[in-house]
């Protein structure tokens, strides 16, 4: 079975974007760049908010998950099988960016809405 197939070890981190939303992570890293540039796309719902309240897009990325839920922190090379064992339970996921380091801790969003340092 896959499940037995990921060296748990290889799990540096799992971040639920709610309570912080896309700059939840900063949080949780120190000399450290994670750069998002493969992001789900936007829900509807987040739309309409953004065009309702006339928030800004870098903040709406601060205050709403957009979207995208939860954030698993390993390495590329068992990125596919984490991606598998998520699709066998019906739950989306992909490789949504990469981080950088050591360096100036700081998280990059590039989403089609703008480009976004935090």
């Amino acid at each position: 079975e896959i499940m037995n197939t990921v060296d748990k070890s290889l799990i540096h981190g799992m971040v639920h974007c709610s309570g912080g939303a896309q700059t939840k992570i900063l949080h949780f890293i120190d000399s450290l760049h994670v750069i998002k540039d493969n992001l789900f796309d936007l829900p509807p719902l987040f739309k309409m908010i953004q065009e309702e309240s006339k928030t800004s897009w870098k903040e709406m990325y601060e205050v709403f998950n957009m979207g995208h839920r939860m954030e698993i922190y390993l390495p590329e090379s068992i990125a596919q099988d984490v991606i598998t064992i998520s699709k066998s339970f019906n739950i989306d996921a992909k490789i949504i960016g990469h981080v950088e380091g050591p360096c100036e801790k700081k998280l990059s969003i590039k989403s089609t809405y703008g480009n976004f340092e935090y």
